[in-house]
This record gives C-alpha cells, sequence and structure tokens, in this order.
C-alpha cells in the first residue's frame, strides 16, 4: 500500500502551499491557550499560533469504499509526519487542523443529503484516528457538490489569509450528482480561499470525464486518481519492533489529569491497538507521530499542559489529578512532572533517530520502480510550490 499511500500524503503536503497566500511573514503578538499549547520536541521551541493548516477530508463511505476508508485510517500518519518538519518562511511550525466528513451512505439522513460531519476542526490526533476508525460503508447517494458547500458552511475556516486552507474530497461517482451544481461550491470554496482538491477512485480519464478534474482546477487545487482498492507490500525493517516498544514506554510518560483524563488516555491506548490491528506498519508510524511536536495532549496530559506559561499546576483540585499525585504537595508533582518530561525526551529522540534509519532502509531496499510516474509528478509539484509559497521542509 505504501506508493498508494505516498501518492495520499504528497497529495495533501503540495496542496497545503496551492492556496493564494503563504506563510506569514512577520509574527504577531497573540497569546497560546493552555488547552491547546503546541508539543514540543526536544531543541524546538517554535510556536504556531501564527501559522495554521486547515484540512477538511470529505470521504465517501457508500459501498465499494472500504479501501479507501482503510487508506484513510493508516494515511493520517504520514501526513502528520509530513507537517512535522514544516516550517513557513519566518521559521515558524504550522498547525494542523483536521475535519472530517462522510457522505454517501444510506445509514445517513436524506433530509441532509446522506452527509455528516464526523469532527469538526480538531488537531487533537487520536480523536481524528477514533473518528477514521468509526466510518462504515454503505450503498447511498454521492453529492459531491452538497458536502462541499456543508463543509465550507458548518466549518469555522477563519479569515486569516496567511492560513492555508484546503478540501480533499474522494469519491467514485460523477461529480455532477445533487441538485446543487458543484460549480457552486467551488465559486464559494474560492471566496473563502479554500482550495477543492479532487480524488477520484477509479480510472483518472473516467475523474476527468465525470467533472472531478474541474471540481479541483477551478480553485487551483490537484487532480488525483488512484485505485483504492490497491495493495501494496510494505518493507520490513529491523528497527520496526525496537519503536513499537518504544511506543509502549512513551505511553508510560503521560500524566492524566482533569475531567478528560482518564478516557483520553484509554482513547490513547485505543488508538495504539486500532493502528497495529490495522497494520503493524501503522502503528509504526503512529508511534513517530507521537515522538514529534505534533501530537500534543495539554488538555489532559500534564507534561505537555505545563509548556503553556500560564498553566498553574497548583489550581488543579486533587480528585483530578492520578491518585498516586493526590496527596503530594505542588512542588512534589512538579518535580514528578519534570522527571517524566525528561523520560518522554529521551524515547521520543531515540524513535525519532531510529525513524532516520528506518527511511534509510527503505530507501535502500525498496525497487527502483518502487515509485509511480504520478508519484514522480507530485514530488516535482511539491518542490515547485514550496518555493514559491515560501514552505519548507527539513
Amino acid at each position: 500500500m505504501k506508493n498508494l499511500h505516498r501518492i495520499l500524503g504528497m497529495c495533501l503536503l503540495a496542496t497545503t502551499i496551492h492556496t493564494a497566500y503563504g506563510c506569514e511573514l512577520s509574527p504577531k503578538n497573540t497569546k497560546s491557550n493552555a488547552v491547546i499549547a503546541e508539543a514540543i520536541v526536544p531543541g524546538e521551541n517554535e510556536k504556531s499560533d501564527n501559522n495554521t493548516v486547515k484540512i477538511a477530508l470529505l470521504l465517501d463511505t457508500s459501498n465499494s469504499m472500504d479501501g479507501l476508508i482503510n487508506q484513510a485510517k493508516s494515511q493520517l500518519w504520514d501526513i502528520v509526519n509530513k507537517f512535522t518538519h514544516a516550517k513557513c518562511g519566518n521559521d515558524i511550525r504550522p498547525k494542523l487542523e483536521i475535519a472530517l466528513y462522510q457522505y454517501g451512505n444510506d445509514n445517513l439522513s436524506s433530509r441532509e443529503g446522506y452527509i455528516q460531519q464526523v469532527l469538526d476542526f480538531s488537531s487533537d490526533l487520536d480523536e481524528i484516528s477514533e473518528k477514521l476508525f468509526s466510518l462504515t460503508t454503505n450503498g447511498g447517494e454521492e453529492f459531491c457538490g452538497q458536502v462541499i458547500q456543508t463543509s465550507l458552511k458548518q466549518l469555522d475556516w477563519g479569515k486569516n489569509p496567511d492560513h492555508l486552507k484546503m478540501i480533499f474530497i474522494a469519491g467514485n461517482e460523477p461529480f455532477t450528482q445533487g441538485k446543487l451544481n458543484y460549480k457552486d461550491a467551488v465559486a464559494n470554496a474560492n471566496e473563502k480561499q479554500v482550495v477543492v482538491n479532487t480524488i477520484f477512485c477509479g480510472n483518472y480519464e473516467q475523474g476527468i470525464n465525470s467533472a472531478w478534474k474541474k471540481g479541483a482546477t477551478m480553485t487551483g487545487g490537484e487532480y488525483l486518481a488512484i485505485d483504492h482498492n490497491k495493495r501494496v507490500v510494505h518493507i520490513d525493517t529491523p528497527y520496526d519492533d525496537i519503536i513499537i516498544k518504544l511506543n509502549g514506554k512513551l505511553n508510560t510518560t503521560y500524566i492524566s489529569y482533569g475531567s478528560l483524563g482518564a478516557s483520553k488516555m484509554a482513547m490513547q491506548a485505543e488508538q495504539d491497538a486500532n493502528a497495529e490491528a490495522l497494520e503493524e506498519v501503522v502503528i509504526v508510524k503512529r508511534a513517530v507521530s507521537k515522538s514529534s511536536r505534533m501530537y500534543n495532549n495539554a488538555s489532559w496530559d500534564l507534561v505537555d499542559a505545563v509548556e503553556d506559561e500560564d498553566f498553574n499546576v497548583a489550581a488543579i483540585e486533587k480528585e483530578q489529578l492520578p491518585q498516586e499525585l493526590q496527596n503530594k504537595s505542588t512542588a512534589e508533582i512538579e518535580d514528578y512532572i519534570e522527571t517524566k518530561k525528561s523520560e518522554r525526551a529521551g524515547i521520543q529522540k531515540e524513535i525519532q533517530e531510529l525513524n532516520a534509519k528506518r527511511d534509510a532502509y527503505i530507501a535502500k531496499n525498496q525497487k527502483e520502480n518502487t515509485a509511480g510516474e504520478l508519484e514522480n509528478a507530485m514530488l516535482e509539484a511539491i518542490k515547485k510550490q514550496a518555493e514559491k509559497k515560501n514552505y519548507r521542509w527539513d
């Protein structure tokens, strides 16, 4: 599945740099919120307040789309890992928010056009994973124009012209179906400075003939056609098992607090299990994401929360702390947090180093014809657009 996954990942990465504006070139004085404080990778202190990437995934969940949904479940971590290394022109790391819609499913309300918002814009990676794994397929009517219009109306896209805002819609029925003309929806996207990118699950020419390409090009977006059921064999590496074990150790560094603490920690473990059950390589990629700045749990984890200078550990009610900390003094709790923070930093660093070796091993052992023409074309487009839009990856 690697080539197909990579194409989807490249598609998402490429279109983050296709909007009319790029990164903010001068930071603003904004105050971060403790609940959404950015997770910090050892050695990094970049804030993401001024640069936000918003992606809305609109997925067809009608019959025969199981392959697409499975790719979305596993591809999430490739997308996150791409953005981990993204920098804007002022060297600020962008914040990534993802929203999720499903459409074309008979289990959804016909009055709503067989469309459902599964998740509003969120940077909570465990929550995004949970919602993706909740999707199931069933026959239905696919109205591309209407689901685009619905996402434009319901989501808060913001008015900051420097933010990168994009829609990715994937499906396999004509783009023209439904009462709402897709051209009207796309025109609305243009007004909101949202780029529409289309992924047709089928023959490339068929997608063009059924208006999928037009739906993308009207906003300067990308049109791709994929075989959503294609299976690509992954290359196992000597580092996979070690990374998986380190992921388990990483989980022991989280200190839950507040009303969400216990349930969020359970969700973390559940999404680890979902990833591993899907395919071993997925839990490896998820572990890499969890070792990066993109995986932030400040709303329920004390180690992430204390990165915000306004966060006050002493203000937390004792009953909102783990049982083992409820009888500790504030100083003792702070020392405990520092210990876990240090442990986490070491584990994250080790995972990142192993992943670099893993990437090198895969590059060395993959066949020369592994990368297809479309993938090569996407890489070329990414480099060109990155230069134009002031993004770079390190």
